[in-house]
C-alpha cells in the first residue's frame, strides 16, 4: 500500500514537472554541472557513487545500492548574459555591422524541478525512473540586435525521462542500463536579417516554439576494488532527435539538433567521516552539425585590401539549414570535477566542490554565439543534508558559475572593424527532500 501511494505521488510530480517546463540549466555549454542535489553539492562528481535516484542521469549502475528511495528537488537558477560590441560599422556594401554598446539578456530567474524514484526488485537488482533537464541556450535581448524584430534571441530546452535497470555483479560491483526518452523545445526571434543566407527564410525565425523528440541509451559500471576506493564509468549515446521543421532554414541538416554523446569516468575514496571524489567528463558537441559547424567562410567579406568595397554572398555557399550550414562552431568540452563530503557532525552532511573546463566557443565564432554565450569555465559548489527520522532527509545546494569573458572579431565586417565580447555568470540555489 505504501509503495502504491508513493508511486501515485511520483506520477503526479512527473506530470507537474512537464507542466512546469521552462528554460533549464546551462553551465558546461548547455549541460548542467550535475544532476541530483547531493551530486550538485560536490560539483557534479559522483559517477562512482550511489547517492540518490537522480544519480542515474550520470551513472545508472549506482541504483542497485540505494533500495527504495524517492527524490524531489527544486532549483532557482539565475543566468546572467550580456555582450559588448566595440567599433562602429564600416558601412561597406554587404557587410553585417552591429550597433556598438552593451546589451544584457532579460529573463534571469527560473524555477526548475527534478524528480526520481528507485525500487528494489530483489537483493541484486532494481529499477528506477527520473526526470531532469538541460538547456540554457536561451537569450532574450530587448533590442533588434541584427536589425530584425525584437526581442532577439533563442530559447532551447531539453527534458529527459530516464528509465533504468541496475544489477549487482557480486557484492561490490554493479552494471546499469538506461533508456532515455528526450524532448526538446525551441524558438528563435529577431533573425530576419539572415534570410539571404538561409535555404528557406520562412523557416528561419519568428515561428513560435517547435518540438523535437528522440531516444538515447546509457550504460554504466561501479566497482569497489579496495575498502573505500571505488571506480565508476558511464557512456551515453548521441540522441537522435526529430527535426525542428519550423526552423529548417536555421539549423544544419534542415532543422536537425541531435543531443551530443557523453562519457564520464571517476574515482572516489571514503574513510572515517570523509568522502572524496574526482570525475572527468567529456561532452562531444563536435558530432552535432547544428552545434559544431563553423560560420561558412564563403559568406565572409574579403580582405578589403584597398580599404573600400564590400561583399556579395556567394550563390554557391552552403546556406543556413543545409547539411554543412553554419552552426555555433562549438568544440568538445572536457570537464574536470573534484568534490568532498564530511559526515562527522551528528545527522548532518556537508559538501563542497569545484569544476573546470575550457569553454567551447572559438574566438572566430562570436557573431552567432551572441545568441548562446555558454562561456563559463569554473564552478564552485556547496551543499548540506540533514538526516531526519524514518529515512527522510532535507538537502540544500548552491552553485556559482564564475564570470567569464570571450571576445573575437565580427567576421561579417571589414577586418579589424568590430570586436564582439561575450560575458556570462550564473547562480543556482536548490532545495531537495528525499525519503
Amino acid at each position: 500500500m505504501k509503495r502504491h501511494i508513493n508511486f501515485s505521488l511520483l506520477a503526479f510530480a512527473m506530470l507537474s514537472l512537464m507542466i512546469f517546463h521552462t528554460n533549464l540549466y546551462a553551465t558546461n555549454g548547455y549541460y548542467s554541472h550535475g544532476y541530483g542535489i547531493r551530486y550538485k553539492g560536490m560539483a557534479g562528481t559522483g559517477v562512482s557513487l550511489s547517492q540518490s535516484t537522480l544519480g542515474s542521469a550520470t551513472n545508472p549502475a549506482g541504483l542497485v545500492f540505494l533500495g527504495d528511495r524517492y527524490d524531489f528537488n527544486l532549483a532557482i537558477f539565475n543566468p546572467n548574459r550580456k555582450f559588448t560590441v566595440t567599433g562602429n560599422p564600416s558601412g561597406f556594401p554587404g557587410t553585417f555591422g552591429l550597433a556598438p554598446g552593451t546589451v544584457e539578456s532579460d529573463k534571469k530567474v527560473f524555477f526548475i524541478p527534478s524528480i526520481g524514484a528507485n525500487w528494489s526488485l530483489n537483493d541484486n537488482s532494481s529499477i528506477g525512473v527520473s526526470f531532469y533537464g538541460n538547456g540554457g541556450m536561451n537569450t532574450e535581448y530587448p533590442a533588434a540586435i541584427f536589425g530584425g524584430a525584437q526581442p532577439t534571441g533563442v530559447d532551447l530546452s531539453q527534458m529527459f525521462l530516464n528509465t533504468s535497470y541496475s544489477r549487482k555483479l557480486g557484492e561490490k560491483h554493479s552494471l546499469g542500463f538506461s533508456a532515455i526518452l528526450a524532448y526538446q523545445r525551441f524558438e528563435a526571434t529577431g533573425l530576419e536579417a539572415f534570410g539571404a543566407f538561409s535555404r528557406d527564410a520562412t523557416k528561419l525565425t519568428g515561428n513560435g516554439h517547435d518540438n523535437s523528440f528522440g531516444l538515447g541509451f546509457k550504460i554504466g559500471y561501479i566497482g569497489e576494488f579496495t575498502p573505500g576506493l571505488r571506480f565508476g564509468a558511464s557512456y551515453q549515446t548521441q540522441m537522435i532527435m526529430s527535426e525542428f521543421d519550423d526552423y529548417a532554414g536555421l539549423y544544419a541538416e534542415q532543422g536537425g539538433f541531435n543531443i551530443p554523446a557523453t562519457w564520464t569516468a571517476g574515482l572516489s575514496y571514503e574513510f572515517t567521516d570523509w568522502l572524496f571524489a574526482f570525475d572527468v567528463q567529456q561532452i562531444m558537441y563536435d558530432n552535432v552539425k547544428s552545434i559544431a559547424n563553423p560560420i561558412d567562410p564563403t559568406a565572409l567579406p574579403p580582405a578589403f585590401p584597398d580599404g573600400s568595397g564590400g561583399f556579395t554572398p556567394n550563390p554557391n555557399q552552403v546556406t543556413l539549414g543545409e547539411d554543412g550550414g553554419s552552426g555555433f562552431g562549438w568544440g568538445n568540452m572536457t570537464i574536470y570535477k573534484i568534490g568532498a563530503e564530511f559526515r562527522g557532525v551528528d545527522s548532518w552532511e556537508f559538501r563542497g566542490g569545484f569544476s573546470y573546463s575550457e569553454q567551447p566557443i572559438p574566438d572566430s565564432e562570436m557573431l552567432f554565439n551572441i545568441l548562446a554565450p555558454g562561456v563559463i569555465e569554473k564552478h564552485a559548489t556547496l551543499g548540506v543534508t540533514k538526516i531526519l527520522d524514518n529515512d527522510q532527509e532535507i538537502s540544500f545546494a548552491m552553485m556559482h558559475g564564475f564570470s567569464n569573458t570571450v571576445s573575437g572579431p565580427n567576421r561579417f565586417e571589414a577586418p579589424n572593424q568590430q570586436n564582439i565580447e561575450l560575458n556570462m555568470n550564473q547562480w543556482e540555489f536548490e532545495v531537495g527532500f528525499s525519503f
